[in-house]
């Protein structure tokens, strides 16, 4: 009975320390040389990506979701975080000029603008060749993209309703061929229309990475601020240079001037816009404020025809 015991406790004697040897408890040397260096970095917390991280050149993560999950391999990441962080647009979402433009650019020459040369067989509105003829002839513009602070597509990206004759197809692939591209930083966009009616999304077909977005009738979602430049929708007959002298003179506050207040355009009878437009004749009082829209909009504009259209679209034709 004595002999089982003793057979039983050194039974568990021996389970034990094999556990602790397993788990770690136990360091056993494994030469006279003293421990190898994989030994080394189990006994002094060694980390695989330490020595990275100490690399004083190492890129510092650009997103907050970034930043906050720390090490852990467990924290759970959306597949559309991963391809957003992957493709750039998360980041391109959060941009401000901080983070987002290189100012070093601008401190070696100033203030420089470089339009990219027009490359054949590309298409251009009268729209877009106005506002390169007027960077080209300013006193801001280089020839050069080494003196260049801020860069502009001679892609054409006006007009990104795929409905529209002035719509360029294949615009992501021709721009992320260009070699001075990085990613859109220091570039900026011009858009005046995306989207088709009646939904309008500000899917401009190709993603805008780090560049700025002067944009017309952008939403309040999508408008990163003091990055983004909120334009007016200007229309194609719109004098790419000052005509007459302004009206503005000393002390007359307002200007004289016939109209005050000038629109003409298409009225949404659905959809977005509809009711900004809907409303318009509140204003309109046919002297000054002259606010004048159209129901013949879509094949089916009839369909939705109101008490309103008919005068609406004999006083819009005139």
């Amino acid at each position: 009975m004595q002999a089982k015991k003793r057979y039983l406790t050194l039974f568990s004697a021996g389970a034990c320390l094999i556990l602790l040897f397993c788990f770690g408890g136990i360091q056993l040397p494994l030469s006279r040389r003293g421990p190898s260096r994989r030994d080394d970095r189990s006994l002094t917390g060694y980390h695989p990506g330490e020595r990275w991280r100490r690399f004083p050149g190492s890129l510092q993560p650009f997103s907050p979701w970034e930043e906050d999950r720390g090490d852990s391999p467990n924290e759970h990441i959306s597949p559309r975080q991963k391809r957003d962080a992957n493709s750039g647009v998360d980041s391109g979402k959060r941009c401000r000029m901080d983070s987002c433009f290189d100012f070093s650019l601008c401190e070696r020459n100033g203030f420089k603008v470089y339009v990219y040369p027009q490359q054949k067989g590309e298409k251009m509105s009268e729209s877009y060749q106005n506002i390169l003829s007027s960077i080209e002839g300013s006193m801001y513009y280089t020839p050069d993209p080494g003196q260049a602070c801020l860069f502009v597509l001679s892609l054409d990206t006006l007009d990104r309703d795929q409905l529209s004759p002035q719509y360029v197809h294949n615009l992501k692939v021709k721009i992320q061929s260009l070699h001075l591209w990085n990613g859109g930083k220091n570039h900026i966009i011009f858009n005046l229309y995306s989207g088709t009616w009646p939904d309008y999304t500000e899917d401009l077909g190709f993603d805008i990475g780090l560049a700025m977005l002067a944009k017309a009738s952008i939403s309040t979602e999508n408008f990163r601020p003091n990055f983004d430049v909120s334009i007016p929708l200007f229309s194609k007959d719109h004098p790419r240079t000052g005509g007459e002298r302004g009206y503005l003179k000393h002390n007359t506050i307002p200007p004289y001037r016939k109209y005050m207040l000038v629109f003409k355009g298409k009225r949404y009878l659905t959809g977005i816009g509809s009711d900004t437009r809907n409303a318009l004749y509140h204003v309109h009082n046919s002297e000054d404020v002259v606010l004048l829209t159209t129901c013949k909009h879509g094949k089916d504009w009839q369909k939705h025809k109101d008490a309103r259209c008919d005068k609406d679209n004999a006083d819009y034709d005139k």
